[in-house]
C-alpha cells in the first residue's frame, strides 16, 4: 500500500473544518476545450479514490469530449471557514460503462440522492430544450447507473496549498515525480 500523499491530510482537515458549509464540496474544474482554450465549471467532490479526487459527470457533456482530447486539468478549491485555497493539477480519467474499474460507478451512483440521479436521465446536455415533459422523473432502472453516468477522477501531480490566515501567509507546493511526492514552502 502506498503512503498517503503529503497534501491529503491538509485537504482532509480543510474538508472536515468546513463541513458545516454545504458548498465546501463544490470546486472549480478547468479543462482545455477542443479549440485549445480553458473551459471552467463547478463540480461536486464525491470523495477520494486513493490519491484521486472523485467527481461525476454526464457522458454526453462537452467536458467528456475535452477530457478525451486532452486529459490535463486543474481544480481550484476555496474553503471559506479556514481561508485555504487548494489548486490541484493533474490528469483526468473517465470511468464509463466500458472501463468501470472495481465497480466505482455503481458505488458512486448508490451514494447519490435520487434527485441527483435524475439528471442523468434528462435530455442531452447543451442541446436546445424542447419542453418540460422531457424532465419528468424516471423511476425505473434508477438503482443501476445509466450509460450516461461517468465517474471522473482527477489524479494529482501538483498541489498548491495556500493558507490565507496569518502574517505571513503559508504556501506549500507539492509535486509528484515518479511515485514520490516532494514539498516546498514558498512565498505566498
Amino acid at each position: 500500500m502506498m503512503p498517503l500523499a503529503p497534501w491529503r491530510p491538509a485537504l482532509a482537515r480543510a474538508l472536515h473544518r468546513n463541513r458545516a458549509r454545504a458548498y465546501c464540496r463544490y470546486l472549480q474544474l478547468a479543462t482545455i476545450n477542443i479549440g485549445g482554450k480553458p473551459s471552467n465549471r463547478t463540480v461536486v467532490f464525491r470523495g477520494f479514490v486513493g490519491e484521486a479526487l472523485q467527481m461525476v459527470t454526464d457522458g454526453r457533456s462537452e467536458k467528456v469530449q475535452q477530457v478525451r482530447a486532452n486529459p490535463w486539468a486543474e481544480a481550484c478549491w476555496y474553503f471559506t471557514v479556514t481561508r485555504e485555497q487548494f489548486r490541484i493539477a493533474g490528469r483526468l480519467t473517465l470511468l464509463d460503462p466500458n472501463n468501470d474499474v472495481e465497480a466505482l460507478r455503481s458505488k458512486a451512483w448508490q451514494a447519490m440522492s435520487a434527485k441527483a440521479r435524475q439528471q442523468f436521465y434528462w435530455p442531452h446536455p447543451g442541446q436546445t430544450r424542447a419542453n418540460e415533459t422531457e424532465f419528468e422523473p424516471v423511476s425505473e432502472g434508477a438503482e443501476q447507473p445509466p450509460d450516461s453516468f461517468y465517474v471522473l477522477l482527477l489524479i494529482p501531480d501538483r498541489v498548491d496549498h495556500l493558507t490565507l490566515r496569518g502574517n505571513p501567509q503559508d504556501r506549500y507546493i507539492y509535486e509528484r515525480k515518479s511515485d514520490e511526492w516532494s514539498v516546498e514552502t514558498v512565498n505566498p
